[in-house]
């Protein structure tokens, strides 16, 4: 399942790993591309059956109850939750699959669905999962909270920033994103939190800042080294009259209101992928598989994410989604989780998976040790939020999914 709240599974199927594919997400893609499907070298197809989740109010998936009752049911966190989870245990039961190995597999918001789906279908519906598949997840959602005090939103934030810049140079590898990242976690986290007890402090910070983000040092120095993600995704494309999407900051588009003060166009990954998306899918629907229908397809809803409650039937902060990881991995042994980034995401930043995952107990086989620290690990590879979309990246992360798969 993808995520939004509002998206519809055709990002993971027909760029991830479906049968077929169709090129989106890309710089340089265009909306009125011809929504070509070709076989994908990348399917899951020949290690596992696949089975695609449209949530209700996604695809051809509809509520027929009132605005209100579907925001009881359905458009709401825990309730979410809920009904997800007894659609898979149903699907299951109805074609007799519970006696399989079973694997979930939950992209951005579907990240943040999926260990809680996890945990409830665990301890509650009596169904086990074998393996989660964590894409780009927005796992914990407090993480990127601005604050006065914090330096975790800027740690969480600045790798993804210096990936985009290294990439841009030629120098986007592991060995530069480590050196990066230890940087963030050490000596940037060290100076944001002697503020003004140590003078040097600071114009360390713009300094290196300046060097790993490619911004003009002014407004670096402006900005005392705490890249707000807004404001970056306008500055580092300024000169070219462009804006970076938050999925990917070197994927750009024309700015159409560049002298404004704030951002006032959806974002330019969006903007390019639903088109195609929706087009391919419903061809693929209605002509290949001969399933006529004119109804509406939704790749992605905006009214579900206007009316979504992110606080639960209760209303207020959205919930972490790491306490259920936590707790469905030390209730099962065997449970594997892989949570995948792509290194240029300033949506789902994958530092914050990193310090997420790093802050968790170690979970090892019962009663053995050393534990396996493989059982949940973060893989991170170039792109944006669907680094998939780049073959390479694809091609490595099948691999990944495969040796996760293989240890059962």
């Amino acid at each position: 399942m993808n995520g939004g709240p509002g998206a519809s599974s055709v990002y993971l199927n027909f760029g991830a790993i479906g049968p077929k594919h169709i090129q989106f997400g890309q710089q340089g893609d265009s909306p009125s591309d011809l929504p070509a499907l070709t076989d994908n070298p990348g399917t899951w197809l020949p290690f596992t059956d696949l089975v695609f989740i449209d949530p209700v109010g996604t695809g051809f998936s509809r509520s027929l109850v009132s605005e209100g009752d579907s925001k009881k049911l359905f458009y709401s966190t825990m309730p979410d939750i809920e009904y997800l989870s007894r659609v898979i245990y149903d699907w299951l039961v109805k074609n007799g699959r519970l006696d399989a190995r079973k694997y979930l597999v939950g992209e951005s918001y579907g990240g943040y669905r999926g260990p809680r789906v996890t945990h409830y279908l665990q301890g509650t519906l009596g169904v086990a999962m074998n393996g989660v598949v964590l894409v780009s997840p927005y796992l914990n959602p407090g993480l990127t909270d601005n604050s006065d005090l914090s330096p975790v939103p800027w740690i969480v934030t600045l790798p993804s920033i210096a990936a985009a810049h290294l990439e841009t140079e030629h120098q986007l590898t592991p060995e530069r994103m480590a050196e990066v990242v230890g940087y963030a976690r050490g000596e940037y986290a060290t100076d944001l939190l002697k503020g003004r007890s140590d003078p040097e402090a600071t114009p360390r910070i713009v300094k290196r800042v300046t060097e790993l983000s490619g911004l003009d040092p002014a407004f670096v120095k402006f900005s005392g080294g705490r890249i707000e993600i807004g404001a970056y995704l306008r500055e580092i494309h300024r000169e070219r009259g462009e804006i970076g999407s938050v999925y990917d900051s070197n994927v750009t588009a024309l700015d159409p209101f560049p002298y404004a003060p704030e951002q006032r166009s959806n974002d330019p990954l969006l903007e390019s992928i639903i088109a195609p998306t929706t087009s391919a899918m419903v061809d693929f629907v209605t002509r290949t598989v001969g399933w006529k229908t004119m109804a509406r397809y939704h790749a992605l809803n905006y009214e579900v994410n206007r009316v979504w409650d992110g606080g639960g039937l209760g209303g207020g902060r959205q919930e972490s989604a790491v306490p259920d990881l936590r707790k469905a991995v030390a209730a099962d042994p065997k449970l594997h989780v892989l949570i995948a980034h792509g290194w240029n995401d300033l949506s789902c930043p994958f530092m914050g998976s990193v310090l997420t995952v790093d802050e968790m107990p170690v979970f090892g086989a019962a009663g053995t040790r050393p534990a396996d620290l493989a059982r949940v690990t973060v893989r991170e590879y170039p792109g944006g939020h669907m680094f998939y979309t780049r073959p390479e990246s694809q091609a490595a992360f099948v691999r990944d999914v495969e040796a996760m798969v293989a240890a059962h």
